[in-house]
C-alpha cells in the first residue's frame, strides 16, 4: 500500500508541470513530466509484481 501512496503523491506533484507544459508550452515542465511519468511506469511496474507475488502465495 506504500508504493501506491507514493503513486498518488506523485501524480499530485506533477500536475503543476503538466498544465505548465500544455498550457504554456514550457519545455522544461515537459522534461520533468516525461521524468515523473518514467518513475511512475516504474511504481506501477513495482505494484504489479507485489500484487501478483501477493496473490500466488495465498494459493
Amino acid at each position: 500500500m506504500e508504493k501506491f501512496e507514493k503513486v498518488k503523491e506523485l501524480v499530485s506533484a506533477i500536475e503543476a508541470d503538466a498544465t505548465k507544459f500544455y498550457e504554456n508550452g514550457n519545455g522544461a515542465a515537459g522534461t520533468r513530466v516525461r521524468k515523473a511519468m518514467q518513475d511512475l511506469k516504474v511504481l506501477a511496474s513495482d505494484i504489479r509484481k507485489e500484487v501478483t507475488e501477493k496473490k500466488n502465495s495465498a494459493k
